[in-house]
């Protein structure tokens, strides 16, 4: 009798066991995330939270250049590639510093992985990286054509960038494709908003040139609004000393434009800038304005709320203090 009242205990045991374990991986497939969605960048990252919406709370997203590091120095860890291969949608820009996507895409065994390329997306809009007067050339120099991967610096293109995401991410997820759209339509409105107020205000200030002492990754960004510029390096050069030459030749430009107003990136040390400045024979008290390439941001700037929005909107504020 004490055996079999042992025997129900145990089987009552074991059954509350189990129900218990399948509540508990019932509430753990809830939690399970609907996307997965990986981006090298911030832009798109951020991109990606606006088509999700309300929807992003249940979905994974990843940004893989989240410590600072920069585009063109980046090469991804064994972690990083391990959240590509299981990821719904991966996102890069798809130039020379992605040299390496290709490789890892052929390695991950994910046949629903679905990849928006953003050079790829643009297509004919994309440009190729320039050399302007005064710029120092790279010390190895390349035959081949270059695109310039700053991409995501121009309103117009992102507008482009975020429908092909949107519909990437649709594609993944059937259930909340409408909503996707919709919120995608609603952010390209916002950003088409923003694109005008640029358009207008550049368009009164008094200056068009940008006196860039540093790396110069806004060329789609000035092309977009007419306006010209003169730069120490390329957007995509790894070069970080300038040459006598090059502080000279910006020193003089200066001068020449009348121009109380050298610029320079987010990352900077400002050393070029502050030379430039002191070999200026006229506007030796030429204030340094800094543009965010969003290059260096990370998902912990985002969740401080920044966004690439926030982000265009100061570089406005920015451009319009240094050209007036």
């Amino acid at each position: 009798m004490k055996f079999t009242k042992l025997i129900i205990a145990l089987a009552a045991f074991f059954a509350l066991a189990a129900a218990m374990a399948a509540t508990k991986n019932k509430k753990n497939a809830k939690k399970e995330p609907s996307l997965k969605i990986v981006s090298t960048i911030f832009p798109s990252y951020d991109w990606v939270r606006e088509i999700l919406g309300e929807k992003a709370s249940e979905a994974t997203l990843t940004l893989l250049l989240d410590s600072g590091t920069d585009l063109h120095s980046y090469q991804p860890s064994f972690k990083d590639i391990s959240k590509i291969a299981s990821a719904d949608v991966f996102i890069y820009v798809g130039g020379e510093s992605d040299n390496w996507v290709p490789n890892v895409l052929k390695t991950i065994k994910n046949p629903n992985l679905r990849t928006v390329n953003l050079l790829e997306t643009l297509g004919s809009s994309a440009k190729e990286e320039e050399i302007v007067e005064g710029m120092q050339s790279e010390e190895e120099e390349s035959d081949e054509i270059e695109l310039d991967e700053h991409v995501w610096l121009s309103l117009k293109n992102a507008k482009t960038l975020v429908s092909a995401i949107s519909e990437a991410i649709a594609l993944c997820d059937s259930k909340n494709a409408t909503l996707y759209k919709a919120n995608a339509i609603v952010y390209e409105k916002r950003l088409s908003d923003l694109d005008k107020t640029f358009e207008n205000a550049l368009k009164d200030c008094s200056k068009s040139t940008l006196v860039f002492a540093d790396r110069f990754p806004f060329r789609y960004l000035v092309d977009d609004y007419s306006l010209s510029y003169y730069a120490a390096f390329a957007g995509c050069s790894a070069e970080t000393e300038a040459s006598f030459e090059t502080v000279v030749f910006l020193s003089k430009k200066i001068d020449e434009l009348s121009s109380n107003a050298v610029f320079q990136i987010e990352s900077s040390d400002g050393k070029i800038a502050k030379t430039v400045i002191k070999n200026s024979q006229k506007n030796k008290n030429a204030t340094i304005f800094v543009l965010d390439s969003m290059q260096s941001t990370t998902t912990k700037d985002a969740q401080n709320g920044k966004t690439y929005l926030s982000v265009m909107k100061k570089n406005l504020e920015v451009l319009k203090e240094a050209l007036k």
